[in-house]
Parts: structure tokens; sequence; C-alpha cells
């Protein structure tokens, strides 16, 4: 499965701090993003006046037309804190929609790049905030897809200059 091959992303928890990070890297690829998250926050907000349409209760009918109507074409991501009873999971896991976990996603995306994971028990989010920013500093083609919005940038993805194969991406990692 190659990501290139989607036009929509569709995010079930999208507020969430690694969801909505992934959220913006699709905006800005170019995709059409949208989602469902429970609640409205200060994040989801921001997501939506960067363009991603956000619903917040679970009604299959406020899933987006291009989703509905562009199956093989849509992307659906999802994190495990979505229950087992969520009528749109089920919706779509009925139909056949392409599902994948956040955790897996982010693998495909760095599957292509140099990736610096950042691991351990405290202090992933202060450390992979400062790699990302000493990548961006010096010029350097990176993305840091960080688990906290950092003061310095006002966001939970840093992107620098173009994204090909020299690339490098920052993440944190699960122990």
């Amino acid at each position: 499965m190659k990501i290139e091959q989607y036009d929509n992303v569709y995010f079930l928890g999208i507020g969430g701090i690694g969801m909505s990070a992934l959220a913006r890297w699709f905006m800005k690829k170019g995709l059409k993003v949208s989602g469902y998250d429970r609640t409205s926050t200060t994040l989801t907000t921001e997501l939506e006046k960067e363009g991603m349409v956000i619903h917040f209760e679970d009604r299959v009918e406020l899933i987006s037309k291009e989703v509905i109507d562009q199956k093989e074409k849509t992307l659906v991501v999802f994190t495990p804190a979505i229950p087992k009873d969520h009528k749109e999971h089920n919706y779509l896991k009925d139909n056949g929609y392409t599902i994948l976990k956040r955790s897996e996603v982010l693998g495909l995306i760095t599957k292509g790049y140099k990736t610096i994971g950042v691991a351990g028990t405290h202090g992933k989010t202060t450390t992979s905030s400062m790699v990302a920013h000493i990548l961006h500093v010096a010029g350097k083609n990176m993305v840091g897809f960080l688990g906290g919005i950092t003061t310095n940038y006002q966001s939970n993805l840093v992107m620098q200059g173009e994204i090909n194969e020299k690339t490098i991406v920052v993440v944190e990692t699960k122990e």
C-alpha cells in the first residue's frame, strides 16, 4: 500500500496530538482532510482554521461527501481510543474502507525517509522538539511529528525545505 494512492484522509479521533500532526501533514501534501472527534478543543478549532472539516457527533451522515463517494481514494486513520461500538468506525469497516491505526500510517510515512526516533519514558516531546528545531534552524529538509504543541512553532508538525529523498523525519516512538 502506498500513501500516494489516496486523495482523502478521514480521521477518527482527529483532535489527538498525534492524529492532528498527521492530519496537518496530509493537508500540507494537498489531500482533503476531514474527521471526527468527541469534543471541540482549541486544537480542533485550529485544524478547522487550516481547512479541515471536523464534526463532533458519531453520526454516519456527517462523514464528508468525498469520503462516502470516493471509497477507493480514501484512507481512514483511527486511534485505538475509538470505542468498539463507534457507528462511523463500524460503517467504514463494514463497507471495505482502508482503515489503519495512527502508528501504522506514521510507519508508512517514515518508511522512505531517514528517521530519528525518540524513545523513553520521560522527555520524548522535549527531545524530539529540540531535534526538530536544530534541523529546522540548520536549514535541513525535515519534518517533525511532535507529541505536543511547540512554543516557537505553535504546532505539533514542524517542516522545513522540500520533501524529498534527503528529508529527515523526527518522530516520537514507543519504548
